[in-house]
């Protein structure tokens, strides 16, 4: 039987070094998936950009409908799945802000056309042509050429809190193994092999 890394967090952290040397799609690529105030739910790739004890940390427009869906039900759910080391991870739990100074941080080190359209992306609002949004960037363009681009008041970061991580690796004959991580109330962690 495998040894079972105690920490899941750790456990996710090597995995993601594997999927990274394996090469192909950003390795950071994961579902989002949170629920709208009529009670369905809503998904979309976005990237991780940082994990740590804490949890998963991700950023975005905060007037976007992820945004607005976290504001009023504060839980999400991530999936991550790389086929280059057939492993899936699937993480479930609650939604915070990120601190000021940390999403300034990750902002400050965006390469700066990243910047400049972070300012220029009304995102999830309705754009009536492409025309609009490049005219858009190009005034954030002169508006901040010479000096860094600050941080937009309407851009920041959330972090996911799990207490729910299950990680998913293939087998021959549809024989997965399936482990499952779940917080306890001491904020330690329980593990389970589930059946495939």
């Amino acid at each position: 039987m495998t040894v079972v890394e105690p920490d899941p967090i750790a456990a996710v952290t090597a995995i993601l070094e594997r999927a990274k040397a394996a090469g192909g799609y950003d390795h950071t690529a994961m579902t989002l998936a949170t629920v709208g105030p009529d009670g369905r739910p809503a998904c979309r790739f976005v990237l991780l950009k940082g994990i740590d004890a804490r949890g998963f940390v991700f950023f975005t427009n905060l007037s976007s409908r992820k945004a607005e869906q976290i504001a009023g039900s504060p839980f999400a759910a991530l999936c991550f799945y790389w086929a280059s080391i057939l492993v899936q991870v699937r993480v479930e739990g609650t939604v915070e802000p990120i601190a000021a100074a940390e999403a300034d941080a990750y902002f400050a080190s965006r390469p700066r056309g990243h910047q400049l359209s972070a300012w220029a992306s009304r995102q999830s609002s309705v754009l009536d042509n492409r025309a609009t949004l490049e005219r858009r960037f190009e005034e954030y363009t002169r508006r901040f050429e010479g000096e860094p681009v600050p941080r937009p008041p309407f851009w920041s970061g959330y972090r996911v809190i799990p207490d729910r991580i299950e990680i998913w690796t293939h087998h021959d004959d549809r024989m997965h193994d399936r482990l499952l991580y779940t917080r306890t109330a001491s904020g330690g962690w329980t593990t389970e092999h589930l059946y495939p």
